[in-house]
């Protein structure tokens, strides 16, 4: 390992996740080395940070045309998505624990790509994703830049992008082979088959066509806030209900409300 000069303050920490299925069981525990990006320094440790994901109409409008069309619809999953994104920029980490160097303790780790919890780490790996779909022929839609097009002769392929959840449509079952082949040269890629949940609507296809719901999307919202036994009303609060300045619990901590308020 070669002595890095340029330390900045940033290390990194064990994270361990659960990996659900769509009906809400256990897939796999996951554990990540994650890097405290909130030490990072923007114009220092990183410059641009977004990363644009496909819009919701986009989404619609495409699930309709495939409907209506009969096209097949699969899903797949990029495994350590971010793990994949190339570093623009210098950035430093400090040796993990577990694994630091006997005979270089103080030395730090220069990252060529990316690790979960740098801020660039979304903008870095859509950038890389994107110029993979471009060198296989696709490209980027102008009203939306998650949505990437191949058409060629009567053949057509559209992708959908949401981070590392990527949604594959096409009249031509062997040209979706093919993508997929191509993306698996560059990637991990976990094949989730015909499209069932995504984005928290879960996806029911039949002969009459597709149902889109998202009542388990619902359900954790109200377990989740400790409502999954209230009752409907038709006012947004109880008319018996009665606010003081002074007695009662204090709403001190505005997270939760504004977490569940960005869910809706």
């Amino acid at each position: 390992m070669l002595l890095l000069l340029k330390p900045i303050s940033l290390v990194a920490t064990g994270y361990t996740k659960l990996k659900k299925n769509a009906n809400g069981s256990i897939e796999r525990f996951k554990a990540r080395l994650v890097a405290e990006g909130f030490h990072q320094q923007e114009g220092i440790d990183f410059n641009e940070t977004f990363s644009p994901v496909v819009k919701h109409a986009t989404i619609r409008i495409v699930l309709s045309l495939a409907v209506t069309y009969n096209w097949q619809i699969k899903q797949i999953d990029i495994q350590n998505a971010f793990l994949h994104g190339e570093l623009e920029e210098e950035v430093y980490m400090a040796q993990p624990q577990g694994y630091i160097h006997p005979q270089y303790p103080n030395h730090l780790c220069r990252l060529h790509k990316s690790i979960y919890g740098l801020k660039q780490a979304p903008g870095a790996w859509f950038s890389r994703l994107t110029d993979k779909l471009r060198a296989i022929g696709f490209r980027a839609s102008k009203a939306d830049p998650s949505l990437f097009i191949w058409h060629k002769n009567d053949v057509l392929i559209v992708i959908l992008i949401y981070v590392d959840d990527i949604i594959i449509t096409s009249n031509s079952r062997t040209a979706i082979h093919h993508v997929l082949q191509d993306l698996h040269s560059d990637f991990d890629v976990k094949e989730l088959g015909d499209l069932s949940y995504f984005l928290g609507v879960e996806v029911l296809r039949s002969t009459d066509g597709m149902y889109l719901t998202q009542r388990k999307y619902v359900a954790k919202l109200l377990n989740r806030t400790h409502m999954a036994e209230a009752k409907p009303c038709t006012s947004p609060m109880s008319s018996t209900c009665h606010l003081s300045a002074t007695e009662g619990a204090k709403f001190s901590n505005p997270s939760l409300y504004r977490q569940l308020v960005g869910s809706l």
